[in-house]
């Protein structure tokens, strides 16, 4: 498979140069984490846990724990070692060793790996290497056929977004609102994959700490909703986008921190260039909120991939040099001076020669409910 090998061969020479003998890629079903296994074997993590091993001189394996043989299409990977392990962290400390390698990049050692292998790897003499950043460099650029999956994504998140916008009526509430969305992207082939999530609050604002929905309190004409729609297609590839829901008057500050995010969405589009670091995006970006006496809480944006997080992230001391086609969040999280309320919408964009490509086509703007496409 011509993609696949593509693949190998980016983790390959990043390892070369990271002075690895071999690569542990770790996935799990924590969501939005099981996208390094997915892109170096095609397998679609449902339950528990996968590793894959890529040595330089031989073919890959993927490493199961024994209690998840039935559990998965193991026969949609594309790696022929399929190996199923009591636990799978000392098989691979036994095979590097039997191989004499030293030296282990290991992706995901910091978040992903559990507990229990990183101690049967960790038992031995195996050096282990973080190798979070260099996984993420090598893949951080993606191909037409990756580029392709990205852009399906896009379009089924924007169909969840107008289910949301098309359901949105005050008197239902907070999870009636996002459940056609949510049964869309079922159908639309995203399975399991999907992290949808609520900022609301009362008085035409939002507060500002990410909630599940509420399956209970009616939503009120003046509550300001922001959800935020995380999705990955059918291919595999993470996608975010939202767009702020009130059918009342948004206050104010509202009002003014969404005309501060129709600058920012410009100068985003003129900044997410070939050569600019994402330290220069963020530098850019940020004086819109800041200069206005607002503050910014969650990351300003970040790669996005098979992983829903994913190196460089945008902001300070980020000195990663940007190139075409790689493909990014942003979603600058604006807080009032106190931090009571806040505005944040996502878009996902491909990083372009010239400038920036927005990939969903919803208008930024403020909807009322009932709105289309």
């Amino acid at each position: 498979m011509v993609e696949a090998e593509r693949r190998y061969g980016l983790v390959r020479e990043a390892a070369e140069r990271e002075r690895v003998d071999a690569v542990i890629a770790a996935g799990s079903e924590y969501t939005g984490f099981e996208g390094a296994v997915r892109y170096l074997s095609g397998f679609d993590i449902v339950h528990r846990y996968a590793h894959v091993l890529l040595p330089h001189g031989e073919e890959p394996s993927i490493v199961f724990p024994a209690e998840a043989r039935f559990v998965g299409e193991h026969a949609r990977s594309w790696i022929a070692d399929q190996v199923f392990a009591d636990t799978p962290g000392e098989w691979l400390r036994k095979r590097c060793e039997e191989r004499g390698w030293r030296r282990v990049g290991v992706y995901g050692l910091d978040y992903v790996l559990n507990v229990r292998d990183f101690r049967a790897l960790s038992a031995g003499s195996l050096e282990l290497v973080g190798f979070d950043t260099a996984f993420d460099a090598a893949r951080a650029v993606k191909s037409e056929e990756e580029l392709d999956s990205v852009r399906e994504s896009v379009r089924i998140n924007e169909a969840g977004m107008w289910e949301t916008i098309r359901a949105y009526e005050p008197g239902r509430t907070e999870a009636e609102i996002m459940a056609p969305a949510s049964a869309r992207f079922v159908e639309l082939g995203c399975g399991r994959h999907a992290m949808n999530m609520v900022l609301s609050g009362t008085g035409g604002e939002a507060n500002p700490e990410f909630k599940i929905p509420s399956e209970t309190r009616p939503v009120e004409p003046d509550d300001l909703l922001l959800y935020s729609l995380e999705i990955a297609g059918p291919g595999g590839h993470w996608v975010e986008v939202s767009r702020p829901l009130i059918a009342g008057e948004p206050s104010d500050l509202t009002k003014q921190m969404m005309e501060a995010y129709e600058e920012y969405y410009e100068t985003a589009q003129r900044t997410l260039v070939e050569g600019a670091t994402a330290e220069d995006v963020h530098r850019a970006v940020a004086p819109i909120f800041r200069d206005r006496g607002w503050q910014l809480g969650h990351v300003t944006g970040h790669s996005i991939g098979m992983t829903m997080i994913e190196h460089p992230r945008i902001g300070e001391g980020s000195r990663v040099e940007l190139r075409e086609n790689m493909v990014l969040s942003m979603h600058p999280h604006v807080l009032s001076d106190d931090a009571t309320s806040c505005l944040y919408m996502q878009d996902t964009y491909r990083v372009g020669r010239d400038c920036g490509e927005p990939l969903a086509t919803i208008p930024l703007r403020i909807y009322r409910g009932g709105e289309t496409a």
